[in-house]
């Protein structure tokens, strides 16, 4: 296996990554992306901090790359969307630098750039975004003696309290705060969110620090503001392109103060998040838990250990229920958790199934990463509903697949602790093991038709391992599950579809 380092990490991390047996850990720092591009092709992970871009280019090119690991909190820098189309976990390192940044904003809003010096005592402080970082801002404002206003639609009314919080709208931020702090995501909600419009309904003198993401301040506008004397200062840790031009118009307000994206940067913090990360990235690897992952769901170690059967027999079911589905494109997608599994993490199982069902339409290779992307990107409607009414099984997990006017339902469960079951093909209740190659006939409810179904296997030298039947009396008619050494030949498939009394005959593949 080989893993690259291509941004600066500690040497203990390198050592981390270096206990994966067999693991050959390459430092190469300082890559354009042509030089990376040419070069990733090689390796199964990749670990990064800011500096490296991981675009989509990036990501076409490495066909083995398995997880990104991202040494600090941000992935900004990496394609996120391409990584999950191309089954690439991400992951990172929440809440390793978040000391950091919450002691730095902090020590920006004291600067004497600003003026001559400002107590904190008594004065208000606006906070927007009240998670890790922004919670830690608060608990110090409140060590120097500051109100702190809060805006985070998140927070409970109970949690701000226990915070220490005033909750308010961010129309009362801007009016109220003498310091305003912002610790949200960038998205198409929080961009520009500090524009010229808030900046004027600012008290007058009031300091504005971003330590968080850049794009959540209009930089143009807040540079014209601080021309005008309209606010008394501004900190920014992070630019909406970084680096920052040398004619930015920032760089012209004397009451500006700009670093180069330095808040996470103590000695602590990058050995913090370099030792999350590759922790995280040695555990995927070498047993496939999922920690501190960003698009896909993270799943412990024991819930791993106790879903794996699920995991298994849910992919089965996706896949079982694509191969009898294959005449038209998948539409729409039902999934029913009963049982004691409705108790447990079910997206991994959701995306254990979409990526049996799809692997069967896509050439491309899909996994439990890439499925759910997939999926969206194919506008696949996906319900997924919890019960705890089960009354033949102790767990059930049932999927009904929309594929055009069709509609083919698939349920299956777990015997003993380890193995699954497929229990119900549409109508029919029934029980088989799905594994290996399957034949699925229909026919009508008549004598003989095991009998001549053997026989012709037999002719064949196709043997049978398992022989599950189903009858549904109102209609008159069976349905046999048969497991098969090898696979039958198309002849074959012929000849039993020939039978007397057969009515369809379809060979899956699990």
């Amino acid at each position: 296996m080989r893993i690259l380092i291509a941004d600066d990490l500690s040497a203990e991390a390198k050592a981390i990554l270096e206990r994966i047996p067999s693991a050959q850990v390459d430092v190469k720092v300082g890559l354009d992306l042509a030089a990376l591009r040419e070069i990733v092709g090689g390796y199964e992970a990749l670990a990064v901090r800011s500096a490296t871009k991981v675009t989509k280019e990036i990501l076409e090119a490495a066909g083995r790359l398995r997880v990104i690991g991202r040494a600090g909190t941000g992935v900004d820098n990496i394609d996120l969307a391409a990584a999950s189309r191309r089954g690439v976990v991400v992951m990172n390192a929440p809440g390793g630098n978040s000391v950091s940044v919450a002691e730095y904003t902090l020590a920006l809003r004291e600067k004497k750039r600003f003026s001559s010096g400002r107590e904190l005592s008594g004065k208000t402080l606006g906070v927007i975004g009240t998670g890790n970082i922004g919670a830690l801002v608060v608990q110090r404002a409140h060590s120097f003696g500051m109100r702190v206003l809060g805006y985070d639609p998140f927070l409970a009314p109970e949690a701000a309290a226990k915070l220490g919080v005033e909750l308010v709208p961010l129309e009362e931020i801007w009016k109220r705060a003498d310091a305003i702090t912002l610790h949200v995501p960038l998205n198409e909600q929080t961009k520009n969110m500090i524009g010229a419009p808030q900046l004027a309904r600012m008290k007058p003198g009031a300091l504005v620090v971003n330590c968080a993401r850049g794009g959540l301040v209009d930089e143009k506008a807040l540079a014209e503001a601080l021309l005008a004397g309209r606010i008394g200062g501004a900190a920014l840790d992070v630019f909406e392109e970084e680096p920052p031009s040398r004619d930015h118009p920032l760089f012209q307000c004397p009451n500006f103060i700009g670093t180069p994206h330095l808040g996470g940067s103590t000695e602590d913090a990058q050995q913090n998040v370099a030792t999350i990360v590759c922790n995280a990235m040695v555990e995927y690897l070498t047993t496939g838990t999922v920690r501190n992952a960003v698009n896909v769901p993270s799943v412990s170690a024991e819930v791993l250990e106790r879903l794996g059967p699920f995991l298994r027999l849910c992919e089965k079911i996706g896949s079982l229920a694509g191969q009898l589905s294959l005449e038209s494109a998948p539409e729409a997608v039902e999934i029913v958790y009963a049982g004691e599994v409705a108790s447990e993490p079910i997206s991994c199982l959701t995306a254990a199934i979409l990526k049996g069902v799809l692997g069967n339409f896509l050439a491309e290779p899909v996994n439990e990463v890439s499925a759910p992307a997939l999926a969206r990107e194919r506008g696949l409607a996906i319900a997924e509903v919890k019960t705890s009414d089960t009354p033949d099984f102790a767990s059930l997990v049932t999927l009904r697949l929309r594929s055009g006017a069709q509609t083919t339902e698939v349920a299956g469960t777990i015997v003993g602790k380890r193995e699954p079951r497929i229990v119900r093909v549409n109508r029919f209740p029934v029980e088989a093991a799905p594994s290996g190659t399957m034949l699925v006939m229909t026919n009508e409810d008549q004598p003989g038709v095991i009998g001549n179904v053997g026989h012709t296997l037999g002719e064949a030298q196709v043997n049978i391992a398992q022989f599950a039947l189903a009858r549904d009396g109102a209609n008159g008619q069976a349905l046999a599950l048969v497991n098969v050494d090898g696979r039958a030949s198309a002849e074959v498939l012929e000849k039993l579809r020939k039978l007397p009394h057969v009515l369809e005959v379809r060979q899956v593949f699990l």
